[in-house]
């Protein structure tokens, strides 16, 4: 069995994500604590782990061979497509929920 590294190098980008959500859950943290906001933040932090899922599914799958028919397993079309749509969806509302402020300031 030979490691395909295309599909290794291709968990770069979802991998980034969870790093970029990771870091904006951790500054939405400081945020909150300052401006007394609720811990909304920890819908990034969820952002992240249902991406890392997203990536062990992945990671588990590069070992089986192409011609198995994953794309027709729902399951698998979940933990590739769903999950990061899910996660990301969830990022972009709890994201704005802290960071509206910015885009209102006028001055």
């Amino acid at each position: 069995m030979t490691l395909n590294w295309t599909g290794v190098l291709g968990l770069l980008g979802p991998l980034s994500i969870v790093v970029a959500l990771v870091v904006l859950a951790l500054l939405s943290r400081r945020l909150g604590s300052v401006t007394r906001m609720p811990r909304y933040y920890l819908g990034l932090f969820l952002s992240a782990g249902l991406m890392l899922v997203s990536i062990v599914a992945r990671l588990v799958s590069l070992g089986r061979p192409a011609t198995t028919g994953l794309h027709h397993d729902p399951l698998v079309v979940f933990l590739y497509v769903g999950l990061p749509a899910i996660a990301l969806t969830i990022a972009i509302v709890v994201a704005w929920r802290y960071w509206s402020w910015l885009l209102a300031e006028r001055g």
